[in-house]
């Protein structure tokens, strides 16, 4: 077999991420609160970036605007690399004292106890039980359904379970199973009835097993809470180091508030992205500036860099010239986001006229493709405007992503979106009688009534999404 050399010439495309093009995707998706979050901690770590927030007018006017001595685009297009900075983090001192162990705030516990339940393979009526438990457990973790008075804590144990059987209908058995299952639940701890049994819950699943540990909690802990190691250690008869241990044990691993980690179910307040105001028989898009940075790059640096022979340490140029780059296409990506969450919201304005006009009734189908063919980018990018980002219309606050929604035709021939549909249901469900509530085939009857046609397990797939429990579980007996 004969081998030769040959030159060969092939044209090929490729698509290639830059670190401009990066950037501009990652500042698109952001929020507008991360967004001042993410300018705000760069312009702490680059000197050559400066905000320009709290200028005064006047002091802008009075400078005339200069011609540029120097070509920077054409500058930046010769360089080609990009250095993101890094974060550093420092280990922080540990404390022995187990009050260190409550986390910071996060999510919900309730909403995280309500999706371990309905993972955990019950039956219908022990979910059923496990709501009004989950309902019932405060802030902190606990599950405080007696008043405590003079009882003790078997006592109070006891009348929990009893409690729970008598307000859900279910027997002691089934009450006290569902609540050791709540128990096994992340935050460990979670669902007890007093520290005592907190504490317990969260012993027994140490890795490994301390004896010592549980005996301590179990009988002791009012002398624990008094520091009187050397009388448990007596009570016990073990040995004031072993009883050290113990306690050390105690401090670091377990936590007296399981809930302390998680928020409370609270309202939270959305500020817009964009207003849409209607002026005459026209709407005007607005981009909402209140609070975002107004970024320049330093005179200061800039004129280092212009100067011949002002900076002669070539790391140092070199680091300035690092510093200005990023901060240029930090600059423009910034604009360019603001220019393209104007666009898309020009758009949804141009295709959703009727909706603005009359109401949720002229909610027209649009998808992403509409309004990407409209403004000329790609789908992607129209996906990742309309995430996290909101609008204030004359009819209310709405997440972009409201707009976009997939159509079906009513019986008259004319479209409805989703939302329209959704909209319905919940009126359908909330006009009800508590007492015999709605089943999904009467939902879709319902709906049938009013021109549009779906089939009763889509009525089942809009419930659910709305958030409504089933006609058997949505049932008020008393």
């Amino acid at each position: 077999m004969a081998y030769e050399l040959k030159q060969e010439l092939k044209l090929t495309q490729n698509l290639v991420m830059t670190p401009q093009l990066q950037l501009a995707i990652k500042l698109l998706q952001l929020s507008r609160l991360e967004l001042v979050e993410m300018v705000q901690e760069e312009v702490q770590t680059n000197p050559v970036l400066e905000d320009n927030i709290d200028a005064e007018p006047e002091q802008e006017k009075e400078k005339a605007p200069e011609k540029p001595e120097v070509d920077w685009d054409a500058y930046f297009e010769q360089q080609s690399r990009y250095r993101t900075g890094g974060i550093d983090f420092n280990e922080k001192d540990e404390e022995d004292d187990f009050m260190s162990n409550i986390s910071s705030p996060g999510g919900s516990l309730n909403e995280h106890l309500i999706w371990q339940l309905k993972m955990y393979g019950l039956s219908e009526d022990e979910i059923s039980i496990g709501e009004f438990v989950i309902g019932n457990i405060d802030e902190d973790g606990y599950l405080r359904l007696v008043d405590r008075g003079d009882l003790n804590d078997g006592e109070v144990e006891a009348s929990t379970i009893k409690d729970i059987a008598r307000l859900t209908g279910a027997t002691e058995e089934q009450a006290d199973k569902v609540l050791k299952t709540i128990q096994q639940f992340d935050p460990p701890g979670v669902g007890a009835r007093d520290i005592r049994e907190c504490l317990l819950i969260q012993a027994y699943n140490l890795p490994v097993r301390d004896t010592v540990v549980e005996d301590i909690i179990e009988n002791h802990l009012a002398t624990l809470g008094k520091k009187n190691y050397k009388a448990i250690a007596r009570s016990l008869g073990i040995s004031l180091e072993e009883v050290y241990e113990a306690v050390k044990t105690i401090n670091k691993c377990l936590n007296p508030t399981p809930g302390s980690g998680f928020g409370a179910d609270e309202s939270r307040a959305i500020v817009p992205d964009v207003y849409i105001h209607k002026i005459g028989d026209e709407y005007v898009v607005t981009l909402n500036e209140d609070g975002m940075p107004k970024l320049k790059i330093s005179p200061y640096y800039r004129e280092l860099l212009k100067g011949n022979g002002a900076v002669t340490d070539q790391a140092a140029k070199g680091y300035i010239q690092d510093k200005l780059r990023s901060a240029v296409w930090l600059i423009k990506s910034v604009h360019q986001r603001q220019r393209t969450i104007y666009r898309v919201v020009e758009s949804i304005v141009k295709f959703q006229r009727d909706f603005l006009d009359k109401g949720l009734k002229y909610l027209k189908p649009m998808v992403l493709k509409n309004v990407a063919e409209e403004i000329g980018v790609h789908e992607s990018t129209v996906s990742r405007v309309t995430s996290n980002k909101y609008v204030q219309t004359p009819r209310g606050i709405f997440e972009l992503k409201y707009f976009f929604s997939s159509g079906m035709s009513k019986s008259d021939g004319s479209d409805v979106t989703a939302e329209y549909i959704k909209e319905k249901v919940r009126d359908i469900i909330k006009s009800e009688d508590a007492k015999n509530p709605l089943s999904d085939k009467r939902i879709m009857e319902l709906l049938k009534h009013s021109g549009i046609v779906v089939a009763r397990r889509t009525a089942t797939k809009y419930r659910e999404a709305l958030g409504f429990l089933s006609s058997s579980r949505r049932k008020v007996h008393y």
